[in-house]
């Protein structure tokens, strides 16, 4: 998995998440589980691998989900938090996560809509908690530098005074 421009995360969140959705798509009865960010960058996929371009998918669900934002607001609503596009024999969930991340589980004849939206809830509820730490943890790191930079300096400055100009 790999983090976009504005967040990033390591091995140990892409671990929480890849098991997160792992134990969902199997209690869900689901096929594959993709994580898209906002922009369209695909995050992560879980599950059966598609047969698809998924990085041409994750652009085409981020601009569906943000097609769907604005029809949204002309009926007078906020946001649609999540979209079910049905098939003869695929189907498709989407559902907004922290703002930030698309959820997209796809899945067939063998799982009802009712199954995966059931098991969607807790999940979604989870991943918001992990991406919300992420965002924190991106947050506090771009304020890091500067920090980091005046305390280097400051100790060049004292090594300096210790042993003057050896």
């Amino acid at each position: 998995m790999a983090g976009a421009a504005s967040w990033s995360f390591g091995e140990e969140d892409s671990r929480r998440i890849e098991g997160l959705l792992q134990g969902f798509l199997y209690d869900a009865g689901a096929r594959c589980a993709l994580l898209v960010d906002r922009t369209g960058q695909l995050v992560a996929t879980v599950g059966e691998q598609p047969e698809f371009d998924s990085v041409a998918f994750a652009s085409l669900a981020a601009a569906d989900f943000s097609a769907n934002d604005q029809l949204a607001t002309m009926i007078g609503e906020n946001e649609f938090s999540s979209l079910f596009h049905q098939g003869e024999k695929e189907s498709m969930y989407l559902a907004d996560v922290a703002k930030r991340v698309i959820l997209v589980v796809l899945f067939d004849n063998r799982t009802t809509l009712g199954m995966v939206r059931v098991k969607v809830k807790n999940v979604v509820r989870e991943l918001a908690g992990i991406f919300r730490e992420m965002f924190d943890r991106y947050a506090a790191s771009q304020s890091r530098p500067y920090l980091e930079t005046a305390f280097v300096d400051e100790a060049e400055d004292e090594i300096d005074r210790l042993f003057g100009d050896l």
